[in-house]
């Protein structure tokens, strides 16, 4: 339903949570008054447990369709956003068939997508050996930037970049002055590591070394400054990387880095063995890592948190019943995420608007969406609904996304997303209407 106005006690406006009613018009925000103010129309008054926060950007999330859309797709998958605060998602360019490396291969993304959409979608185009030409027409046609990987990706359309692919990559991209993503973790060092058939977590941990991270972090690293291209490293899960990206912010280099609630909320020593729900790349590492993880994003040395959300069927991830090297890899955390990240934050002594800045906010402005992620006058009307008295449980088959498989799944939280609104929609749990979501194209500077 199409709302005018949301009253509420605690409304996160700059970094401080503040009585307000905020007025809507036309999907955007009009004006953030008073609390107490008369308004007109359709008001929603929420109970004095909900803090209204900006609604989630989440800039790394797999759909996954047109061709393998029985691993997810843009109806479920969207769905799941909504129901967990997220009101605008960028979709990787790689699980769907074809891959999204050319403009023509966007044109059948998007009209995979057109009509099936509950919150906002835009896309990450990709950077595969021998696409270099298509790299800034795709730019003209609105990609937010360019997916790339070092080291095999796990699906052979999709293939990674050599060393000079990369350079030259880089290059092209900062002529027209891009972003490329790159999924940091080194060939060499992993055709290296031990990665024989096995149950046990400890060993798949071993098959995916912290060096792995940090050889390919510190060629990222290289590339920026040779080239000048903006690059963003994606879901970092090795603290061993976090002194190189300190050095890099202070040479002044343009590179920005994320993490994942998985790696912020779980620890290798918890997870039992043949569980391939846990299995991610890079891989979720010991409980003092965490720890540093969380304290350089206190310290802004990590810029956000994203879902990486990448689902499979289950006979995907049960592939070699047990056998963690053949499982498929991915943690489906996009309904849950900013539940989860709240809690864990709050265990911590960390400030909700704290969490909303590295989900929404900071995301948004990675990938150049001035209107989203923040709660002031002309921004789009996206929000979440966080309440601190719900208590909830996950129950993995309950969750919308496609195939019910959850690294969560028995959990149970302090605090819940119960609500969000898609550009003045409010979202119904119990009667989804997928046409509120609009295709993003990046904005033009």
């Amino acid at each position: 339903m199409r709302i005018d106005a949301i009253s509420a006690r605690h409304v996160l406006v700059g970094e401080e949570f503040v009585p307000a009613t905020v007025r809507l018009r036309d999907g955007l925000i009009e004006k953030v008054g008073d609390v107490d103010a008369d308004t007109e129309g359709l008001v929603l008054r929420l109970p004095d447990s909900a803090h209204l926060l900006p609604g989630v950007v989440d800039t790394h999330v797999h759909v996954n369709e047109p061709g393998r859309t029985h691993w997810e797709g843009f109806v479920s998958a969207t769905e799941a956003a909504a129901l967990g605060g997220c009101t605008t998602l960028i979709d990787m360019p790689l699980n769907s068939i074809p891959p999204t490396t050319t403009v023509e291969h966007l044109a059948i993304k998007r009209r995979a997508a057109e009509g099936e959409l509950m919150v906002d979608v835009g896309f990450w185009g990709g950077a595969v050996p021998g696409n270099l030409a298509d790299l800034e027409p795709l730019w003209e046609a609105g990609v937010f930037g360019f997916k790339c990987f070092l080291a095999p990706s796990g699906v052979d359309e999709f293939p990674p970049l050599a060393p000079q692919e990369f350079r030259a990559a880089l290059a092209e991209i900062a002529r027209f002055d891009g972003l490329m993503v790159v999924h940091a973790e080194d060939a060499g060092v992993l055709e290296s590591a031990p990665a024989t058939p096995s149950r046990a977590y400890a060993d798949f941990l071993l098959s995916r070394p912290d060096e792995a991270e940090t050889a390919a972090i510190r060629q990222v690293v290289d590339g920026a400054r040779e080239t000048g291209c903006r690059v963003h490293i994606l879901h970092l899960s090795s603290a061993r990387a976090l002194g190189l990206i300190q050095a890099a912010r202070e040479e002044g280099l343009p590179v920005t880095v994320e993490t994942c609630p998985h790696y912020l909320s779980f620890a290798a020593e918890q997870i039992p063995d043949a569980a391939p729900q846990f299995k991610c790349c890079p891989p979720i590492r010991d409980r003092g890592n965490r720890e540093e993880l969380w304290q350089a994003l206190s310290a802004g040395v990590i810029d956000m948190i994203v879902s990486d959300h990448s689902p499979a069927t289950a006979e995907e991830k049960q592939r070699g019943g047990g056998d963690l090297q053949q499982a498929w890899g991915g943690v489906s955390g996009l309904q849950v995420g900013f539940s989860v990240i709240a809690e864990e934050a709050r265990q911590r002594g960390i400030p909700l608007a704290s969490v909303s800045r590295w989900m929404s906010r900071n995301t948004a402005d990675l990938v150049g969406l001035a209107r989203k992620g923040r709660i002031e006058v002309g921004a789009d009307a996206d929000f979440a609904v966080y309440d601190t008295s719900v208590e909830f449980r996950v129950e993995a088959a309950r969750l919308a996304h496609r195939n019910p498989i959850s690294a969560y799944d028995g959990l149970q939280y302090g605090g819940w997303v119960t609500g969000s609104v898609v550009r003045g929609h409010a979202t119904d749990p119990d009667r989804p209407d997928h046409a509120w979501g609009r295709m993003l194209e990046r904005p033009t500077r």
